[in-house]
């Protein structure tokens, strides 16, 4: 089925955690979603049947698409499909992401520069494919699913992780304002540590210097497991992963220039809210001081 009423919705990284959770909610609350994946017909060919089977016993419009974040061509393709088959995309959510756990000099440049290439270049990869139709069209909205590592507490053995999500938030700041005059508006979620409902965790990546990670663990024997254990203990049993995507799906149900800029969901509150009200206010003042206050708001 189609969806007449609702967006026209693009998620990345949906073949699990926030992403899946996320692309069913939205296509329960009427809107067509675009549930983006890589390997589409080899290893999330389960998670494509799955969204398929959701929508049907659902009777909702929820799609699973080839689109690989790392991979430009990918991206154009899939964008250039819903297009072709909608004329638009009105929300596009940057979920795509992969997380590392261990000591930070144990990784090599290289794993560092591919952590960065899946969680902030690739958001640059969809963003040139997207933009264009939304500036055209003069309104859309773009919804970055950040970290509460950017700003909030930050437990060691995440770095690498830690400063690629610093990364895409720096990014998402700075498009909130050079895409507010074309009418396009920004959110960014912040999550705190979820460490259940998602694969992040399950799913992380190790360093590649074995060597490193072994002298590491003389000083600090089992931090990895520790950390872990301690984050899960920090959020209370009744915080599932869903209260993400329920958050995600009310920012999109909002009218036109009335979503928030930035909000939380941290059950666990590693402190993160209360420095980003800082910063965000100081970004405020400053866009104000230099003449630029207009950038804080959606112009229609």
């Amino acid at each position: 089925m189609s969806s007449t009423t609702g967006n026209v919705v693009v998620i990345t990284g949906a073949s699990s955690g926030f992403g899946a959770l996320t692309a069913r909610a939205l296509a329960d609350a009427g809107h067509t979603v675009y549930a983006g994946m890589r390997q589409t017909t080899g290893r999330n060919a389960p998670q494509v049947r799955a969204a398929a089977e959701y929508a049907e016993e659902h009777h909702v419009d929820l799609r699973a698409i080839e689109l690989d974040v790392n991979s430009q061509y990918s991206v154009d393709t899939a964008v250039k499909w819903i297009e072709a088959e909608h004329g638009r995309v009105d929300v596009l959510i940057h979920n795509a992401g992969h997380m590392v756990t261990g000591p930070a000099e144990a990784f090599t440049p290289e794993q560092l520069a591919e952590l960065y290439n899946v969680n902030v270049l690739s958001t640059q990869r969809v963003n040139r494919a997207v933009l264009p139709g939304m500036r055209r069209r003069r309104r859309g909205l773009v919804l970055w699913v950040s970290s509460s590592s950017v700003k909030g507490g930050t437990p060691p053995y995440l770095a690498p992780y830690f400063a690629a999500k610093a990364a895409m938030d720096s990014l998402a700041v700075s498009y909130a304002g050079e895409l507010a005059r074309w009418g396009v508006e920004t959110s960014i979620v912040v999550p705190g540590s979820f460490t259940s409902g998602t694969n992040h965790f399950a799913h992380a990546g190790h360093p590649d210097d074995t060597a490193v990670e072994a002298e590491y663990e003389s000083r600090y024997p089992g931090l990895v497991d520790q950390m872990a254990t301690k984050l899960a203990a920090l959020a209370p049993e009744d915080a599932p992963a869903s209260l993400v995507s329920e958050e995600i799906a009310r920012i999109v149900a909002l009218p036109a220039g009335k979503r928030p800029y930035r909000v939380h969901v941290d059950p666990a509150d590693d402190g993160s809210e209360e420095v980003s009200k800082t910063a965000d206010r100081i970004r405020r003042g400053f866009l104000t001081r230099i003449g630029l206050g207009d950038l804080l708001t959606v112009h229609s």
